[in-house]
Parts: C-alpha cells; structure tokens; sequence
C-alpha cells in the first residue's frame, strides 16, 4: 500500500479529514474522510485491477446508510442499507455473473421474514 500526502491529522494524531490510499501499482484503494479517526461521511474502495469494490457511507465508523459492494469483474455483488453498522431493511444479491441469488430484509444484521433465493432459475422462498 502507497499513502499520498493526502493525509490529515488531527492534534491527537488520528486521521482527520480527506484520505487517499494507493495499492503498490498506484491505483487508487480507497478514498473518503475521518474524523477523529473514524470513518465518516462517503467511502469508495477499489480492487486492484481498478474496478470498484463498495461504495457508501460511514457515521462515527460505522456503516450507515445505502451501500452496494462488487465483484472484481465490476458486476453487482449486493446492495441495501445499514444501520450503525449492521444490516436493516431490504437488501438484495447477486452471483458473479450477475443474475439475483437472493432478496428479501434484515433487521439488526439478522435476516427477517419473508426471503426469496433463486438457483438456476429455481426460486425457494423462506419465511
């Protein structure tokens, strides 16, 4: 990993605002800004070949809000929503090759209610 001089801190030493992190290539890493140490506000990081690897944001480290994370051939892993960290409301996924593996909602990082997973075209639903 290669760090460019866009690396703030804070008079306690913790990173504190925009940061740039680069892989030994110099491709970009990841990109977004710290508070006091901890992640906050909108996060990017990359896989090495260039292509994107999750995209949201943060609040006091923890993720929070929207988010989708992909594979390393650029294609949609999953997407949904976090609340301080853990997993609530819908979320889908997806196989690498892009078609949907599965759907449904969670509630504090635990899958809840109905849920629908699909296998070569099959769908199983789960309750």
């Amino acid at each position: 990993m290669k760090n460019k001089d866009i690396t703030p801190y804070n008079e306690n030493g913790e990173a504190h605002g925009y940061w740039e992190e680069y892989h030994y290539d110099g491709k970009l890493w990841y990109k977004g800004n710290y508070v006091n140490g901890k992640e906050h506000g909108y996060w990017e990081r990359y896989y090495d070949n260039g292509k994107l690897y999750s995209k949201g944001n943060y609040v006091n480290g923890k993720r929070h809000g929207y988010w989708e994370r992909y594979f390393n051939n650029g294609n949609l892993c999953s997407k949904g929503n976090y609340v301080n960290g853990k997993k609530h409301g819908y979320w889908e996924s997806y196989y690498k090759n892009g078609n949907l593996c599965s759907k449904g909602n969670y509630v504090d990082n635990k899958r809840h209610g109905y849920w629908e997973e699909y296998y070569d075209s099959q769908i199983n639903y789960y309750i």
